[in-house]
């Protein structure tokens, strides 16, 4: 019996578009094909990868209102970020353009008497399992990077973007990338696990790198510690977003407001619990809610949208819930709180005060527009707040003083620290957690010599 993909308009609840899911001998033709193309793909010259990336960013450009009506049917995101996932791409496969002879040349090791050298070679096929919250932009943070460095790409998109993913493996061909370099596999959520499981295990896979939930993360670390496996993962996170005694306020609040509720709350980076000083807890709170209270909220095809639907209906039910549990344990419900009106998933953009550990809503990851404001005494209570979670992706402090800002932060177990300002991802720096946020990075010169073999080049000087 023939497996089918639907996917649904968030906005809607209406369908778009059904697919249907491939059967195992598809899966292998698409994997021989792949490391056929990776192979072949990892003998060109650096310059002649280069150019294709180049390329890729004028195609991404070229494509972008395409891309983002694309994306935003699919998974709701608003109009204006949905383009913004493409321009940052294009701008990410520019960086690595432009700075791959440096982070890919070898490196020269001063030895007596021996010639010696630290190359950054291919690894061959990289598997990849992503994520629907950044339908282009998670791809193409790791697929740029890995196909600069001489790698080919399978990749297992989310069932609910598959149009996404389908259009990416096109992206790449009318980039003049050459066939299969990267190919997209349509598979049915139910036969997921095994599928993976079994192409980690193959030969073929050199690799395999993953974002999203824990448990899936868990799935596939322990597959590829079973098989040897170099593994990445980036498994979300609780950022917090800690606001100290002595920060602008007015400021601080409204990067608060942009910090949670951009891609209508569905990212691993979105701050999520905001730990404040107990001296100006309040007037921080009463900005925050009315910024908060501000947003727009509507169709996300319209411009002037900015709080859009959530990806599914099980997720607004589940993030729902979250809400309930936490008000039930004693946070205070401060704005929003319930599911949206009308057709479609959306929620409305929530605050819950007087939130402490042991609620739901500072413990777990909330994935939507729900933010926790948790109040700290002085700045180790705010220290022992902010790492009060199993997760470690990011921080983000708020202070006039860089060096008090700094010094927190040290005191704060996480991936990245920003001060002063938002979280965000940008090639220049690396990219990934600690604890439960996963480990391994992206972006950066990390990122591109993630997958590769550092290899050591030893010769001795004939006589």
């Amino acid at each position: 019996m023939t497996k089918l993909i639907t996917t649904i308009n968030p906005a809607t609840g209406a369908e778009l578009r059904t697919y249907e899911a491939w059967t195992p001998a598809q899966v292998e033709a698409a994997a021989a094909a792949g490391h056929a193309a990776a192979r072949a793909w990892g003998t060109q010259p650096l310059d002649v990868r280069v150019a294709a990336v180049r390329r890729l960013a004028q195609e991404l450009r070229r494509q972008s209102k395409t891309f983002a009506e694309l994306i935003t049917a699919e998974m709701g995101k608003p109009i204006g970020e949905a383009a913004g996932e493409l321009e940052k791409s294009a701008v990410t496969a520019l960086y690595y353009a432009d700075n791959a002879d440096r982070i890919l040349e070898d490196e020269k090791v001063a030895i007596d008497g021996v010639d010696a050298w630290v190359s950054y070679e291919p690894i061959g096929m990289v598997l990849a399992v992503m994520p629907w919250n950044f339908p282009v932009w998670q791809v193409m943070r790791f697929a740029i990077p890995a196909i600069t460095a001489g790698n080919g790409v399978l990749l297992k998109h989310s069932p609910n973007v598959t149009g996404c993913a389908l259009a990416l493996e096109k992206l790449l061909l009318d980039a003049g990338l050459p066939k299969h370099l990267l190919t997209t596999l349509v598979i049915a959520e139910g036969d997921v696990p095994e599928t993976i499981e079994r192409l980690i295990n193959d030969d073929r896979i050199a690799a395999v790198t993953l974002t999203g939930s824990n448990r899936a993360g868990a799935a596939v670390g322990a597959a590829a510690g079973r098989a040897s496996k170099k593994s990445v993962l980036e498994l979300g996170g609780s950022d917090a977003f800690v606001v100290l005694d002595d920060a602008d306020l007015h400021a601080a609040a409204a990067a608060a407001v942009k910090a949670r509720y951009h891609n209508s709350g569905q990212s691993c980076v979105c701050a999520k619990r905001f730990i404040v000083a107990e001296s100006i807890a309040q007037e921080f709170t009463e900005l925050f809610v009315k910024g908060a209270c501000a947003l727009v909220a509507g169709n996300p095809a319209d411009a002037a949208t900015q709080i859009g639907p959530l990806a599914r209906a099980d997720l607004r039910d589940a993030l729902h819930r979250q809400v309930e549990r936490s008000v039930e344990a004693g946070a205070l419900l401060l704005a929003g709180g319930m599911p949206g009106e009308g057709e479609g998933y959306y929620y409305q953009p929530t605050v819950l005060g007087n939130v402490t550990p042991g609620m739901a809503a500072f413990d777990e990851e909330t994935f939507g527009p729900v933010a926790a404001i948790a109040v700290a005494k002085n700045d180790e209570e705010a220290i022992r707040l902010a790492n009060a979670t199993p997760f470690g992706l990011s921080v983000s402090i708020w202070t006039s003083s860089s060096q008090r800002g700094v010094k927190v932060a040290k005191g704060i177990t996480s991936g990245a620290a920003f001060i002063n300002a938002i979280t965000a991802s940008d090639a220049r720096v690396p990219f990934g957690g600690t604890k439960k946020s996963g480990y391994g990075r992206e972006l950066a010169a990390a990122g591109v010599r993630e997958f590769t073999n550092i290899r050591t080049y030893w010769s001795v000087v004939a006589k």
